[in-house]
C-alpha cells in the first residue's frame, strides 16, 4: 500500500519561510517522480515543483521559482519543499504527488499524470 503524507505547514508571516516534508512508502519512493501541488480556496489545484526519481531535474512554476527549493533524500524516502520569502498568494492545501512515469517539460506540470497523493498540509501566509 502507497502512503504519502506531508507535514511541515502552518501559518507564516509574509517574507517568512516554511519546510514542507512528504514521506513516502519505500516502494515506491526510489523509483518514482515527486511533486508539489497547491490548491487555494476556491481555485483548481496547481504545479509548485518537481523532482526527478534520482534528484537530477527540478522544475518549478513561475510564481515559485526562485523562492522554493525542492530536494529529496533517498535514503530517507522523504522530499522537502523549503519555501522562502513567502506571500500571502501563497497560501493553500500543499499536496506532495508521485509519479512512475519520468518527468518531461510536457507532462511534469499536469496533476494527472500523478499516479499517488497525500492528504496535504494547510500553508497560512498572512500580510
Amino acid at each position: 500500500q502507497v502512503h504519502l503524507v506531508e507535514s511541515g505547514g502552518g501559518l507564516v508571516q509574509a517574507g517568512g519561510s516554511l519546510r514542507l516534508t512528504c514521506a513516502a512508502s519505500a516502494s515506491i519512493f526510489s523509483t518514482n517522480a515527486m511533486g508539489w501541488f497547491r490548491q487555494a480556496p476556491g481555485k483548481e489545484r496547481d504545479f509548485v515543483a518537481a523532482i526527478s526519481d534520482n534528484g537530477g531535474s527540478t522544475y518549478y512554476s513561475n510564481s515559485v521559482k526562485g523562492r522554493f527549493t525542492i530536494s529529496r533524500d533517498n535514503a530517507k524516502n522523504m522530499v522537502h519543499l523549503q519555501m522562502n520569502r513567502l506571500k500571502p498568494d501563497d497560501t493553500a492545501v500543499y499536496y506532495c504527488a508521485a509519479r512512475r512515469i519520468p518527468l518531461s517539460l510536457k507532462t511534469t506540470y499536469d496533476d494527472s499524470t500523478y499516479d499517488y497523493w497525500g492528504q496535504g498540509t494547510q500553508v497560512t501566509v498572512s500580510s
